[in-house]
């Protein structure tokens, strides 16, 4: 049984494993919330959290009075396939895009400059995790390594507004760079670690315009990816 302190995530990761390993087969009901809680030690909220973010990323899918089942490559690998979009209670995926676009890209003009030499390898490293993780279908790892990128940037924001305002719509900001991966094809991938390098070299050259510019193009294209024009 795995540690009660550990967060959805690494269970996530966990339950990620035991599908790439073939203990949970495509199509295979998965065990009930209340079994896989006790199993893992943790609260069916945390379970519940890790479900949707697998489920997000394509790799289990719920039927509607039947349950949760481990997706087959054909269901990942299916076009326009997305998990429903969790905060439609309140936002829109669009909306969402448009003001991660006007959000994101801000940011990165203001961040211009300020980024230590650390932080530049770091998401220089980051971007690296991210190429591999993909080429081995490390979902979460690729994500993970994606958030921390875009996370980096916000910390070295000169703005504490615009930093407090991300944290405070920050969850559903991380749920777009979550949604399109079941629908993200390889091309498209490598296109965005293309981008990620340019925000980079931009951050690192101090060009703030060009840094707002590439954040903008690398969000329009991610939604595009989704099937949204914001």
């Amino acid at each position: 049984m795995l540690n009660k302190t550990l967060v959805p995530q690494s269970v996530a990761r966990e339950i990620q494993t035991m599908i790439q390993t073939g203990q949970l087969k495509a199509g295979e009901k998965i065990p009930s919330q209340r079994e896989f809680s006790q199993k893992f030690g943790i609260s069916r909220a945390s379970l519940r959290e890790a479900l949707l973010t697998l489920e997000t990323l394509g790799l289990l899918k719920t039927e509607a009075g039947r349950g949760t089942f481990v997706a087959g490559s054909g269901d990942r690998n299916q076009a326009n396939h997305m998990a429903p979009w969790r905060y439609s209670d309140s936002y829109s995926a669009f909306d969402v895009f448009q003001t991660r676009i006007l959000l994101e890209g801000e940011i990165a003009r203001l961040s211009a400059g300020r980024l230590t030499q650390l932080q530049l390898e770091n998401m220089e490293a980051a971007t690296r995790v991210m190429e591999q993780s993909w080429d081995n279908q490390d979902l979460l790892a690729n994500v993970e390594a994606d958030l921390q990128f875009h996370k980096t940037i916000v910390s070295a924001c000169s703005n504490a507004m615009l930093k407090a305002l991300y944290q405070t719509v920050r969850d559903q900001l991380t749920e777009t760079q979550r949604q399109p991966i079941p629908i993200t094809d390889p091309e498209r991938m490598t296109h965005s670690i293309a981008e990620h390098r340019r925000i980079i070299a931009a951050l690192r050259a101090n060009d703030a315009q060009a840094a707002r510019s590439e954040m903008e193009a690398h969000i329009r294209n991610t939604a595009r990816c989704a099937g949204l024009s914001p």
